[in-house]
């Protein structure tokens, strides 16, 4: 049996951050602004961030995610939906710029029955997405195999955000 390694999910894992069930994980990482870097957010804007998804489909995968902390897209106001938007559009770029993808996949699961890991709080998804990176090892394995880990995907994406 081949055995591939992924040892940054196991710091992930050690914090215990997922075990605080007691507050949404999303809501947690936005409120602790020191921990920025370690905790993959790329950006802040006023009414949401930008964040490396710790469990990654690929490399680059990007969550744009809102400060209020709601299910409900369709009730959400007006100056918040546009910015997430904003946030997209530029999370969009900067994944371009530093990755060349082909394409890209961007959505939000909403409720448990869409499969929203994270139910409470919505967040949309951006994926860069090249030919042929389907991944066989998904459906043979329920493993991903990433390129990069997340602090060198941080590093790429991070300059790109820090200007304007």
């Amino acid at each position: 049996m081949e055995r591939l390694w992924s040892p940054w999910r196991a710091r992930y894992i050690a914090s215990g951050v997922d075990a605080q069930r007691d507050e949404c994980v999303l809501c947690l990482i936005a409120k602790h602004t020191e921990d920025d870097e370690k905790n993959f957010i790329l950006h802040r804007a006023q009414h949401g961030f930008v964040v490396l998804n710790i469990y990654p489909y690929i490399s680059g995968h990007l969550m744009i995610v809102p400060y209020l902390h709601t299910s409900e897209f369709g009730s959400m106001p007006k100056e918040i939906t546009d910015e997430l938007m904003d946030l997209t559009k530029r999370s969009q770029t900067a994944l371009r710029d530093v990755y060349s993808p082909a394409g890209f996949n961007m959505g939000m699961n909403l409720g448990a029955a869409a499969g929203a890991g994270i139910v409470d709080h919505l967040h949309i998804h951006l994926l860069p997405r090249w030919a042929g990176d389907t991944n066989f090892m998904t459906p043979v394995a329920e493993t991903r195999v990433l390129p990069e880990d997340l602090e060198t995907t941080y590093s790429k994406l991070r300059p790109k955000f820090s200007r304007g």
